[in-house]
């Protein structure tokens, strides 16, 4: 099944999170954050959202910093993905 945005919404799924601290220190899940770096699966075709003209800047394949608290956390055959805002997206990696 695959999963096709709409308006300014983007599929994210996120890039595993540290499992060692820089000196070493083994995290259990517990003390792990949330991590906020994320892989762009899917992007929306952009176009007239709420009244004003978007253009999408983030592309499929790209790693991206997202808001901590942002999107909708969707299960779908077994995977976690995020629909998130464009907007909702602070920086692209590279």
């Amino acid at each position: 099944m695959k999963i096709n945005p709409l308006g300014d919404r983007v599929v994210i799924k996120n890039l595993e999170a540290e499992e060692t601290t820089k000196s070493g220190l083994i995290l259990t899940t517990s003390a792990k954050e949330k991590p906020q770096m994320a892989e762009v699966l899917a992007v929306g075709p952009g176009g007239n959202v709420d009244g004003k003209e978007i253009t999408m800047q983030v592309e499929v394949g790209q790693k991206v910093i997202y808001s901590k608290y942002a999107g909708t956390e969707v299960k779908l055959d077994g995977e976690e993905y995020i629909i998130v805002r464009q907007n909702d997206i602070l920086a692209v990696v590279e």
